[in-house]
């Protein structure tokens, strides 16, 4: 956030600056959403909805898992909320007590420990590396646990890595949660967008999980913040009453908006969309390669690539802020990530157009040829 605002302020002088340091998709909100939404304003019926969300969009979620994954999740166990964000923090109040230990991968998304703190739990960081595609194992997991652990937070496709877990992997890791009376949460905010791979949920093969969700990144709504979490049978009147007190419902108008989201008309834009992520990537990959970056892992998801830049530069922080101040090009450091030898890393969003992506390379190449 503090190199977004700094971007913003070069921005106002006149400068130039390639974004790449936000996980936000560059692409409008699909047109049949902002009709639905449009049609639903101008009836000016505007409300509260139930705090778990209009019933007609947890049924259409829970077609979209039957149809497209072959999960049979029941519309009960879907509760809709503010972003995503929304729905971590309902599956951590509802399941922490104070001093419960949550294992946490690292790097990881940023906020998780957080939410685990705000519940007065305590976030135990799990170091992950390139060689496991930078995605927890069950001996780590076995190794980790203690008395007080209450549960393990995994991401597929992850933030900021972009990695997945097989189904194969997510059974492993249930596997080693469960024996110990554990809650598992799948954070699947990027289903969808995978590349060279089908999308999958663990929801498929196991009903006793946490799963977060979200319309803003396949679905391109953002700004609607808008998302979901499934819960397990028996956590659901605990998780309503805590939505009401938290939000007491998420945005009317984006639930309406998001009605049209599982639409073919609109999935055939967003699997479009999908494409031409991978088109970005797949320059970018070879691109930063070629400048002396070193890629542990292949990303397969979202659309982040987590590179290794210690080679170019010590202090993956101070890069950062070389790129947007000399070439503007704004990435975010490894340090928002966790303490995993954050300063070795960068992230770097393909989040812009691919000539934006050639030219941020091109810029790149002129500081990283002269560190």
């Amino acid at each position: 956030m503090e190199l977004l605002r700094r971007a913003r302020e070069l921005e106002a002088t006149g400068r130039d600056i390639i974004h790449m340091e936000v996980g936000e998709p560059d692409f409008p909100t699909p047109p049949p959403m902002i009709e639905a939404a449009q049609r639903f304003l101008a009836a000016g019926d505007v409300h509260y909805t139930s705090a778990l969300g209009l019933p007609a969009l947890r049924e259409a979620i829970a077609r979209f898992y039957q149809d497209r994954f072959g999960a049979d999740v029941a519309p009960e166990r879907i509760v809709v909320t503010p972003g995503a964000s929304g729905a971590l923090m309902l599956a951590i109040a509802a399941t922490t007590d104070p001093g419960d230990v949550w294992l946490l991968p690292d790097p990881g998304y940023p906020s998780n420990r957080h939410f685990v703190r705000a519940f007065e739990g305590v976030a135990r960081s799990v170091p992950v590396h390139g060689e496991a595609d930078f995605q927890p194992t069950p001996g780590q997991i076995d190794a980790a646990w203690e008395t007080r652990t209450r549960g393990l937070i995994v991401a597929s496709p992850s933030n900021p890595t972009g990695t997945l877990l097989s189904q194969e992997q997510i059974d492993h890791l249930h596997r080693v949660v469960s024996a110990r009376s554990g809650t598992l949460v799948v954070d699947e905010i990027y289903q969808g967008l995978t590349y060279g791979i089908d999308a999958s949920t663990a929801l498929a093969r196991h009903d006793d999980i946490f799963v977060v969700n979200s319309f803003s990144k396949y679905f391109g709504m953002t700004g609607w913040r808008l998302g979901w979490l499934v819960v397990p049978d028996g956590f659901q009147r605990e998780i309503e009453k805590l939505a009401q007190h938290f939000f007491i419902c998420a945005s009317t108008v984006a639930q309406h908006a998001a009605l049209a989201a599982f639409a073919p008309a609109t999935i055939d834009l967003l699997e479009s969309r999908r494409a031409a992520f991978a088109q970005r990537r797949d320059v970018l990959l070879p691109g930063l390669a070629a400048l002396g970056f070193r890629l542990a892992s292949v990303p397969q998801g979202a659309f982040y690539v987590y590179a290794d830049v210690s080679d170019l530069h010590p202090d993956s922080d101070a890069l950062a802020r070389r790129l947007i101040e000399e070439a503007g090009v704004a990435a975010t450091p490894g340090m928002d990530f966790g303490s995993n030898a954050p300063e070795r890393h960068l992230r770097i969003a393909y989040t812009t157009r691919v000539e934006r992506i050639q030219e941020a390379l091109d810029r790149i190449a002129g500081i990283v040829r002269r560190a």
